[in-house]
């Protein structure tokens, strides 16, 4: 059955398939290395943009080892889950320690913030050669696909799902396999309203012969998202206003903001406010106008033109509420 499905994983993605996508245009372990840390939790649409300027000020693995953080995180703005934009230039200085990408899973897996997924999509799309994937799209087809009951991202279900992954991976074409999976997830197999009618594999579906397509995934056990309060302060100076990188670890490491406080100081005067949603809980952050007095700021920070904002990396909702409010 295993060998079944992947020719027509294969013969799907071959005939229908993505082929267009800019990562997959002279295909190297640097570009897939790169598309493949955009694309974890972020839609392909939004992701290419961002490729294609990366590769146009990043080129090669070695460039990338080369660049001051300020301005990977400068390019990263937007993207959110910013922890992606570290590993990568971690992963690049590793890289171009080493002189070459390695060509083996377990020499991948050695690589910072690689892991087994980014391992097998690099053996994969890189070399063509046995690399096991699973992500998001991958989850969802084989837990309809095997009909996989369990908690979604569990261990337990994680480990049904790699060791499917092992056994329906073939050992020749594997780029197109691969690809074949995360086209049918995306396209075909949609977490709502999934295209049966012209699936190749629907045959073979477990849970569309039971008519139970919406058991699977299972659901994720519903949580109350935490709303917290932060205080940010304002301080400016002529045309230029007081920013601080923020350390690591935590929300928005590297990337520059507004000095936060636990509480409002007092003479402060409220300036604006601005909301944003995280993946674990909600921020509602007020922002303080401080006195224009240079040395109220710490050593740590800088001082920055508002005009010249665009050359720092920034949070999203940072960067908007400025660019709103500042006049």
């Amino acid at each position: 059955m295993t060998t079944a499905l992947s020719e027509k994983i294969i013969t799907w993605q071959q005939q229908h398939g993505r082929h267009q996508l800019p990562w997959q245009q002279q295909v190297t372990p640097y570009k897939v290395l790169v598309s493949e840390l955009m694309l974890q939790q972020t839609q392909v649409a939004t992701v290419i943009p961002y490729f294609e300027r990366w590769m146009q000020s990043f080129p090669t693995v070695e460039a990338l080892a080369a660049a001051d953080e300020d301005s990977v995180m400068q390019h990263w703005q937007g993207l959110g889950y910013y922890a992606r934009a570290r590993n990568l230039h971690k992963a690049a200085k590793h890289v171009a320690a080493l002189g070459a990408f390695p060509t083996s899973l377990n020499d991948l897996l050695a690589i910072p913030g690689v892991g087994r997924y980014t391992a097998g999509a690099i053996m994969s799309f890189a070399y063509d050669q046995y690399g096991p994937i699973v992500d998001g799209n991958v989850r969802r087809l084989f837990c309809r696909l095997f009909a996989l009951d369990g908690v979604p991202n569990s261990t337990a279900l994680e480990k049904k799902l790699w060791q499917l992954a092992h056994e329906v991976t073939p050992t020749q074409q594997n780029r197109r396999f691969a690809q074949g999976l995360l086209d049918l997830g995306a396209t075909i197999c949609k977490p709502r309203t999934p295209s049966c009618d012209v699936c190749p594999l629907a045959n073979d579906c477990v849970a569309l012969a039971k008519n139970q397509l919406e058991r699977y995934p299972n659901p994720k056990p519903k949580k109350l998202i935490p709303t917290k309060e932060g205080h940010f302060l304002l301080w400016r100076s002529a045309n230029e206003i007081y920013l601080e990188k923020r350390p690591a670890p935590g929300i928005w490491a590297a990337l520059w903001c507004l000095p936060e406080v636990a509480q409002p100081p007092v003479g402060a005067t409220l300036h604006g406010r601005f909301s944003h949603q995280f993946s674990h809980y909600k921020l509602n952050a007020s922002v303080w106008q401080m006195s224009e007095v240079r040395e109220a700021a710490s050593d740590a920070g800088r001082w920055q033109a508002v005009h010249a904002l665009d050359d720092l990396g920034l949070p999203a909702p940072l960067r908007s509420y400025l660019s709103s409010n500042l006049t």
